[in-house]
């Protein structure tokens, strides 16, 4: 079409000089041209406009359900960020709270542990005492024994050098009689 313009104009021109509609940096095709292409995209956007225009505002609208989909999600995790803060705040005193609290245990352990082994102590410093009283009862009960044994057996010696027949025999009757048998 922009050929056929331009002959159309060539023909009308007069011959030797340049027509006013041809004059350098103005030529009047160009703006013909540019008439034709806004006719063009002016019936385009008539005919195509309405489903770009639908389209470009349905993707408006997801993109806002989308923004605000996506703001209540980050609060959420804000709220939830929040929650676990506090949490491990919490956790951080509860871990204070067990480490004191087992620090408190341990000292009550080892005091009641130091107690429990002085009162042991005391026990088996007791229980020795008895023993060795009781060992050296046992001792003294045996040294005696064996002293009584030894004063009999060195008695029994001395008697039996000293003694003779006839005192022998004069034991044996007083022993009799004291017995109340009959005397020989």
């Amino acid at each position: 079409m922009n050929l056929a313009l331009h002959f159309i104009l060539y023909i009308v021109a007069e011959e030797g000089s340049t027509p006013w509609w041809d004059y350098p940096g103005f030529e009047l095709w160009k703006f013909l041209n540019l008439a034709v292409f806004l006719v063009a995209a002016w019936y385009l956007h008539r005919v195509l406009g309405r489903p770009i225009s639908e389209a470009l505002r349905t993707r408006k609208e997801t993109i806002k359900r989308e923004l605000a989909r996506a703001r209540e999600e980050r609060d959420s995790a804000l709220k939830q960020l929040e929650q676990v803060e506090t949490r491990l705040q919490g956790l951080q005193n509860e871990v204070a709270a067990i480490r004191q609290k087992a620090r408190a245990e341990a000292q009550a352990e080892s005091e009641r542990m130091r107690v429990e082994t002085e009162a042991e102590l005391t026990r088996l410093k007791l229980n020795a005492q008895r023993e060795i009283e009781m060992a050296g009862k046992a001792a003294v009960t045996e040294l005696r024994k064996f002293a009584a044994e030894l004063s009999i057996k060195r008695a029994e010696e001395l008697i039996r050098r000293d003694i003779n027949n006839d005192d022998e025999l004069r034991l044996v009757r007083a022993g009799t009689r004291s017995l109340g048998g009959p005397v020989r």
